[in-house]
């Protein structure tokens, strides 16, 4: 006893009934416990585990390989348990637990091949979506903040679509879903709930002014722009650029007779603006307002939020997509353009507004399902401005899109022409299938199952004549190229009218590469239910063109612009001369 170590009669010394000893014995066993199981833990973390068996490795990882989580200009990759398993160890714990539930499946059998995983696959889904709803997508937010987003840096959408995120309470995979796999989400009969005919104004956004766009860069708040905002009228006009291999809009020596008319107004005094006009593929009010098919579906229908606000630096982007068959587009024509800078200044003499519109001529591209390859062989081009009427739901938001439906002629969900009846026939003027028209016009619109649109549900001609009355409807001027030029003054309710409008005018043509066409409508409309366009006021426009021979929807158009006379906050701003 005398000769045991000061070491040994420490080990054997109680505390709290156990020997020292033994607690550090269990001490040390735990340490080792631990590491073992959370390294075993963490071994299951890796893309090797995750991708380890067939099913997954052949199916998720091979579409996660096409995503930017993957590969990307930074060289920063988020692996599969950066998404699926929480970095807190508690939630990481249970996490595990729940997927041996999954392993469970597998050895069962239920998803143990790519072809049961498929037919599983919108299931299994819906459950990661909820658990990360009910998470506020906490694991995005391990690298994803919103103090850590620079707005100025986003593009307008992005940077709208978070600002109503913060606002609304909203989380990432309300909007995200299928940011790493493939659009699984499309299969949803709708990702929101279905547009209750009313948006609500409550993040809706004003055109900005020149004033408040000084203000704001100044402070800081903006480091370019904001899309569409106009120039002061004291600031130089720019030119708009053209399109490759076009020449540029500015040479005087392309003026022509019918180009030089005789137009009471000094074009080198009025502002220029820039319009991308941009082929917008089969993508109807209808496909707009689907969440499936545009993931700006709630913005606008809850949200309010107009085009513009999201999409007004990205036309051209929107346009390739839809040319090429990318997107939303059944019948692409090869090579055809998928975007025409417009070139536009308006002015006013108290009794006309005066707007001159220049663009480059571009190559002919037949469309190989016209006979000769162009659809409208008597016009080469025809160029149309529509002005919003009054009481038109979603009409300030979208401009001429409140016209543009799935079930139009050439449309996603067309109707045969051989099923319209006769008396539709005649009463919509029907020759090739439904041209464009109001949903006011209309009983009932299907906004979400197939066939969506509402073409055969035409009003009473009673309730017709009261919209007309009332305003609620799209006034749309248009010249054609053919014989001469052209021009037609219609409108669109329950169908396009070609007659009927405001006694708008068009002079114009082509000359050294560049077209050139002005219009001149009265400001006083003259006629019931159009608008009279007044000093102060604000009106919003859309402009399409057709280019190239072409007809029905294969045109190129504009987002919705603001027109206004002797307003500074308009983006197209008609000044008094």
């Amino acid at each position: 006893m005398g000769n045991e170590s000061l070491i040994g009669r420490l080990l054997k010394r109680k505390v709290l009934g156990a020997s020292v000893g033994s607690a550090l014995f269990l001490f040390v066993a735990g340490i080792i416990f631990w590491g073992g199981f959370n390294t075993a833990m963490e071994a299951t973390n890796t893309m090797p585990f995750c991708t380890g068996c067939h099913v997954m490795e052949s199916t998720v990882f091979q579409e996660y390989k096409h995503t930017i989580h993957y590969d990307n200009r930074t060289g920063v990759r988020a692996i599969c348990s950066d998404c699926h398993v929480p970095h807190p160890w508690v939630y990481k714990f249970v996490r595990k637990i729940q997927a041996s539930n999954e392993i469970f499946h597998w050895i069962l059998g239920t998803i143990n091949s790519p072809e049961k995983f498929e037919e599983k696959r919108l299931t299994l889904a819906k459950s990661v979506w909820k658990s990360m709803k009910n998470t506020d997508s906490r694991e995005c937010r391990n690298c994803h903040t919103n103090e850590g987003m620079s707005m100025t840096q986003q593009r307008p959408r992005a940077a709208k679509q978070h600002v109503n995120m913060v606002k609304e309470g909203l989380t990432c995979i309300d909007c995200h879903k299928g940011i790493a796999h493939r659009a699984i989400h499309k299969k949803l009969p709708d990702d929101y709930a279905h547009y209750d005919g009313k948006a609500d104004q409550a993040f809706k956004l004003p055109v900005i002014s020149p004033e408040e766009l000084q203000t704001e860069m100044q402070a800081g708040r903006l480091t370019q722009p904001m899309p569409g905002a106009q120039a002061p009228a004291s600031a130089p006009e720019s030119a708009s650029p053209a399109a490759p291999d076009s020449p540029a809009l500015t040479s005087p020596s392309t003026a022509t007779p019918a180009q030089a008319a005789n137009v009471p107004v000094n074009w080198d005094k009025a502002a220029a603006l820039e319009v991308p006009l941009f082929y917008p593929g089969q993508t109807g009010l209808e496909w707009v307002l689907k969440g499936t098919d545009h993931g700006g579906a709630r913005a606008v229908r809850k949200g309010g939020d107009r085009c513009f606000e999201c999409h007004g630096k990205e036309q051209p982007a929107m346009g390739e997509k839809m040319v090429s068959g990318a997107k939303a587009e059944t019948t692409p024509i090869a090579k055809k353009r998928a975007a025409v800078n417009l070139s536009v200044k308006a002015a006013h003499d108290g009794k006309n507004l005066y707007v001159r519109f220049q663009w480059p001529d571009g190559p002919h591209t037949p469309a190989p399902f016209a006979s000769g390859g162009k659809m409208d062989p008597d016009n080469q081009i025809k160029l149309a401005m529509m002005i919003t009427g009054s009481e038109i739901d979603m009409g300030e938001q979208s401009g001429c899109w409140v016209t543009c439906h799935q079930d139009s002629r050439y449309m996603s969900e067309a109707p045969k022409t051989e099923g319209i009846s006769a008396d539709l026939k005649q009463r919509l003027k029907i020759t090739d299938g439904p041209t464009k028209y109001l949903a006011e016009s209309r009983t009932a619109v299907e906004l979400s199952n197939p066939p969506r649109g509402g073409w055969d549900k035409v009003k009473p001609q009673a309730d017709l004549d009261a919209l007309m009355k009332a305003g609620t409807l799209m006034e749309l001027s248009r010249f054609k190229s053919g014989k001469g030029g052209v021009s037609e003054n219609g409108y669109v309710l329950e169908k396009r009218a070609s007659e009927g409008g405001v006694p708008t005018t068009f002079q114009g043509g082509l000359a050294g590469g560049i077209w050139t066409v002005t219009m001149i409508r009265p400001l006083k409309a003259g006629k019931p239910g159009f608008q009279d366009l007044a000093p102060g006021n604000l009106y919003t426009v859309g402009i399409a063109l057709h280019d190239d021979f072409t007809n029905a929807r294969f045109h190129h158009i504009s987002l919705e612009y603001k027109l206004g006379i002797d307003n500074s906050q308009a983006q197209i701003n008609a000044v008094k001369q």
